[in-house]
């Protein structure tokens, strides 16, 4: 199937409306360039948080290759936290977060940057543990590090995301292929909505032990 090149001033522009249509991000804050698909994001906001939303809007556009995130991050002075606060109010975060398990993640904060490590048998446990520090007021970057231990084999892998994916009323099985590489999930076919497309990569990342999802799944709204 031929799928139609986009050129990168039609990425920018549907970028910035993007930007506008999240109201976590006053399009104001973000420059928006794009060359050969890859999307550079410039200017500055008062929260992480801000920062994050910003590139995950560039990622829902179509055509987007790559993000490139110089976005930088000036905290207001009522947001200013000092190490001990922010290393204190991580932990209380990554403890009242059911998904995470006790004791399984240490934190590590310097000047604002916090660092996480540990191990833990899901990827979605190790996407928790960020998102909850990336909503802290006083945080201006996490680094995670937490590894992700395969308990299952391969074949396994393979098996339980292709009976999730049967499971899951939002997508269609049988347009989809699995393929597994290690604890790298890589997952290929047509579906018709960029909406079914996050619910197979969503599956995919809940099985245990994945560390990985290439999403090359395209959408096409025609049958």
């Amino acid at each position: 199937m031929a799928v139609s090149t986009r050129t990168d001033e039609e990425i920018q522009r549907d970028v910035l409306e993007e930007l506008k249509w999240d109201t976590t991000v006053r399009p104001n804050e973000v420059g928006v360039s794009v060359k050969d698909g890859i999307v550079t994001l410039t200017g500055w906001v008062d929260s992480y948080l801000k920062k994050i939303h910003a590139e995950e809007a560039a990622h829902r556009v179509r055509g987007v290759k790559a993000v490139v995130n110089d976005i930088e991050v000036r905290l207001p002075s009522a947001a200013e936290r000092t190490d001990q606060d922010l290393a204190t109010a991580a932990l209380r975060a990554l403890e009242w977060d059911a998904a995470i398990p006790p004791g399984a993640v240490t934190v590590t904060v310097s000047k604002g940057w916090v660092t996480l490590k540990g191990e833990v048998e899901y990827a979605f446990q190790k996407r928790d543990a960020e998102r909850a520090i990336q909503r802290l007021t006083g945080v201006r970057g996490v680094t995670n590090l937490i590894v992700v231990k395969p308990h299952v084999t391969p074949t396994d892998l393979k098996q339980k995301i292709e009976q999730a994916l049967v499971r899951n009323a939002q997508t269609d099985a049988q347009r989809i292929t699995v393929e597994v590489q290690g604890s790298k999930v890589i997952l290929h076919g047509t579906v018709r909505s960029y909406a079914e497309k996050l619910a197979a990569a969503d599956a995919a990342w809940s099985a245990p032990g994945v560390t990985e999802v290439e999403n090359h799944i395209v959408v096409s709204p025609i049958p």
